[in-house]
C-alpha cells in the first residue's frame, strides 16, 4: 500500500509504509554508498522491492535507508513511459570500482539490457555519493555527474535526510 502524493504536474511520490526501511543495527562494513534506483519497464515499485528483499539478505552489503519513490519523466530519451526514482543507503566493504561492478551484476540480475545511452529499462543503479570521495575515471564519476540538477535524485535524497 502506497500514500500518493502528487508535486506537479509531472511529479509525484509514493511512500510505502510497509518496505520503507531504516536499519538500526551495527553492520562492520566500512564505507556508506548512496545508490540512485530506477527504472521505467514492468511493475518497478515490485521490482524495487524485491531489490530490498535481496539486498537484506546479501552478505556483501547492508541495507541502511530506502527513500520514498518519484514517478518523473524521462529526460535524454523522452519517447518513453515515465522512470520511478528511488535511493538507498548501503554500507559495503568493496572499493569503488568493484561496487561498481557489483551494481551491474545486480542490474543484470534484474533483466537489465543495455541497448542505447537513454533506453527503457528494468532497473538502473547508479553511484550517487561513495563516502566522500571523489573519482573520476572513464566508468565513473563519484558524486554522480549533475545529480544536483536532478529532481529524480533530489528529492528522494530529500526523504533520507530528514
Amino acid at each position: 500500500m502506497y500514500i500518493r502524493r502528487k508535486l506537479s504536474k509531472e511529479l509525484e511520490t509514493f511512500k510505502n509504509l510497509r518496505n520503507t526501511y531504516i536499519n538500526t543495527t551495527h553492520s562492520s562494513h566500512k564505507y556508506v554508498a548512496t545508490v540512485g534506483i530506477g527504472g521505467n519497464v514492468g511493475d518497478v515499485r515490485r521490482r524495487f522491492n524485491h531489490l530490498f528483499v535481496y539486498l537484506k539478505k546479501e552478505k556483501r552489503v547492508s541495507l541502511l535507508k530506502t527513500s520514498l519513490i518519484l514517478k518523473n519523466p524521462p529526460f535524454g530519451f523522452v519517447n518513453q513511459s515515465d522512470f520511478f526514482n528511488s535511493i538507498i543507503m548501503l554500507k559495503t566493504n568493496m572499493q569503488p570500482k568493484f561496487f561498481l561492478g557489483y551494481l551491474m551484476r545486480l542490474e543484470k540480475k534484474f533483466a537489465r539490457k543495455r541497448s542505447f545511452a537513454n533506453a527503457p529499462r528494468t532497473l538502473d543503479l547508479d553511484i550517487i555519493f561513495f563516502d566522500n570521495r571523489v573519482v573520476k575515471t572513464p566508468k565513473l564519476q563519484i558524486p554522480h555527474e549533475k545529480w544536483f540538477e536532478r529532481d529524480s535524485v533530489l528529492i528522494p535524497l530529500m526523504d533520507i535526510y530528514r
